[in-house]
């Protein structure tokens, strides 16, 4: 019995040490930097460039909306218990940003990796208000590419034993990078001219229709939080038929519903719209699964949008690893 308390008595203090550590940088040549990231693209990069030197955490997972995710009482602790901590900004994860701050304030390193890009108004397009721009900016390969900067930089200075290796793999993952935005400016320009039209339930693609030459339409705004009206839908119901658009696209983090009614909407028109895919907007897809890279769903989205609007692309995408695709 009494070696029992003992023992408990041990273990107690040290998690009350370890605890008590836990805003310190961890030491020796064997420590890894514990780093929480609030969405997969973001905790994606952080693993690109940090390699086996961070254990990486993600916050909002596969077909969880960000404008509405709500923290739990256990975020807060993986917050609170990284060295680091990633967040897109922007206001995109609008609910979860008075506990980032109160992290911020406290003295731990949290980082906006949209900062710059935020600040440069030839790059950051109009939000749904004038107080902050859009926030997805990820859907612009080239734009999220200084994302990987900002990981690399503020990695490189935490860890500056480990620099090189930071700045290598982000020199090596920025050329994967490159490769991508290729394949999507290729992929877009085989869609015929008068069908390059992308209609999703909100507005989440206005960086990639910038850069890939698309013009889109969303019936929501920007945040999933606004809601779409009767007009709203009779309006892109008139726009789909006047202009002929072959297909719409529902997004894995947002209800289908609107985009339903669109299709009804100008089949009562006469005219034939089909839904083209899923596409990932404001989340990756499955953990563990091609998709759940940043590069995975960026050329899941440019292959499906591509084949269903009359575009020319590989059936099974850039790298070949995209499943056979499907209508939905």
């Amino acid at each position: 019995m009494k070696l029992n308390k003992a023992l408990q008595l041990v273990l107690s203090l040290t998690a009350f040490l370890a605890s008590s550590c836990g805003n310190e940088k961890a030491e020796g040549p064997n420590s890894t930097i514990t780093i929480t990231a609030t969405t997969g693209m973001i905790a994606d990069i952080v693993r690109n460039v940090a390699g086996e030197k961070a254990q990486v955490e993600n916050l909002i997972g596969e077909g969880v909306d960000p404008h509405l995710y709500k923290p739990t009482s256990l975020d807060v602790k993986a917050l609170q218990a990284a060295d680091i901590v990633f967040y897109n900004g922007m206001k995109l994860e609008g609910k979860m940003s008075d506990v980032l701050d109160r992290i911020g304030k406290s003295g731990k390193k949290v980082i906006a990796v949209t900062d710059e890009l935020a600040k440069d108004p030839d790059y950051a397009l109009s939000g749904d208000d004038e107080h902050h721009p859009d926030p997805h900016v990820w859907m612009d390969v080239n734009g999220w590419k200084s994302a990987v900067n900002v990981v690399a930089a503020v990695l490189a200075d935490y860890d500056p034993d480990n620099a090189a290796f930071y700045n290598n793999n982000a020199d090596l993952y920025a050329a994967d990078l490159a490769e991508l935005n290729g394949y999507a400016l290729d992929s877009i320009e085989s869609i015929p001219e008068n069908q390059r039209v992308l209609v999703t339930a909100h507005d989440a693609f206005h960086y990639m229709a910038r850069a890939y030459g698309l013009e889109v339409r969303g019936i929501q705004g920007l945040s999933t939080e606004s809601e779409a009206g009767v007009k709203d839908i009779e309006d892109l119901v008139d726009f789909l038929a006047e202009r002929k658009i072959p297909a719409v696209f529902v997004e894995s983090s947002v209800s289908d519903k609107n985009i339903k009614a669109l299709v009804e909407g100008a089949s009562a028109r006469g005219h034939s719209v089909t839904i083209g895919g899923t596409l990932f907007s404001d989340a990756m897809g499955r953990e563990g699964s091609y998709t759940g890279t940043y590069i995975g769903m960026i050329d899941h989205n440019v292959t499906t949008i591509a084949r269903a609007l009359g575009g020319k692309v590989p059936t099974g995408g850039m790298k070949g690893k995209l499943a056979p695709y499907e209508h939905r």
